[in-house]
């Protein structure tokens, strides 16, 4: 990439924007896309493209599965763009899982070995709780102190409930115990919540039900090397983008167990001048929160060709 726009973020989508079919029409004209899943599947032992391409859809959804083929789309997405677009965000930031790419496609983690560490985390999560054991909601139109002092009230050691992703104004989404879930919902349903409901998710991500995961998961990222990198990525954990390999190795274990904070990382981003932001990867899952956040703020999605050309549209 030949300039650096400060006024630029680079955003990528974690678990739930995956598709069948995704990035396929980008891949038929751009080969970055098909060397980007190629690299994955040689780390993986199978064809992550097939899976993408044809399924069953029921295989790709499932986590161990889901977080590598994510990985893959919003990395292969980013080197499409750096190959048109010739200009370098001033920031990256990733939402869960999309993290991961972030800091791939600003330099830090070598991208296979990234393939390596979420498939690891993958089955981490998966295997922390048993079936049936967590949930995971989703609380649209109540602020989120509310949310925050009603899951306070329900929860106890053996019961929990807490905030599990803050994704804009008026949707977040709770995860903990599946009792304490549940009464959580109720709750919020007569506090005034628009809409309480259960999310079709077998991991409950980003509570504490994930804290014996990410001690386990200490031990997978002491043995990945992170390189000095130059493209802040803020990280979800603390809304700050750290340089040093053990600041990131600690943000990365504690966004296991810890909320998901992307309304105010793109508060923050908007606070350092970004106007504009580019969701590498499928969906406009963050393009739709990013317009709930900063209303002036513009985003795109490159995802296919025709989505590549508006967000080349968008820097003009």
């Amino acid at each position: 990439m030949s300039k650096t726009d400060n006024g630029l973020a680079l955003i990528f989508a974690g678990q739930g924007s995956q598709s069948l079919g995704m990035l396929r029409e980008l891949a038929s004209q751009h080969p970055e896309v098909g060397q980007t899943f190629r690299i994955a599947s040689d780390v993986l032992g199978y064809d992550l493209w097939r899976l993408v391409a044809e399924g069953p859809v029921e295989q790709l959804n499932l986590t161990e599965h889901t977080q590598p083929a994510m990985l893959a789309a919003g990395v292969a997405a980013f080197r499409v763009w750096g190959q048109v677009a010739k200009i370098g965000p001033g920031w990256m930031a990733g939402h869960s899982l999309g993290e991961y790419s972030a800091l791939v496609c600003a330099g830090a983690i070598d991208f296979a070995d990234a393939v390596g560490l979420v498939a690891e985390r993958a089955r981490l999560m998966q295997g922390a709780v048993d079936a049936g054991t967590g949930a995971m909601a989703a609380i649209l139109g109540l602020d989120d102190a509310k949310v925050v002092e009603v899951c306070a009230d329900i929860s106890t050691e053996e019961n929990v409930v807490t905030p599990a992703n803050f994704n804009s104004p008026g949707q977040i989404v709770i995860a903990g115990h599946a009792e304490a879930v549940s009464l959580a919902i109720d709750a919020l349903k007569k506090e005034g919540a628009k809409r309480a409901v259960l999310l079709p998710v077998s991991v409950p991500s980003h509570c504490p039900l994930m804290a014996e995961a990410a001690l386990k998961f200490r031990e997978t990222l002491a043995n990945i090397t992170f390189r000095e990198f130059n493209i802040p990525v803020i990280q979800n954990v603390d809304v700050a983008g750290h340089l040093s390999a053990d600041a990131v190795r600690s943000a990365l274990e504690r966004q296991l167990s810890s909320p998901v904070r992307w309304s105010d990382t793109i508060r923050f981003l908007h606070g350092q001048g970004v106007r504009r932001f580019i969701e590498c990867g499928p969906g406009k899952v963050l393009a739709g929160l990013n317009k709930r956040i900063v209303a002036d703020a513009l985003t795109e999605a490159v995802f296919d060709p025709d989505s590549l050309n508006k967000a080349l549209e968008m820097l003009k």
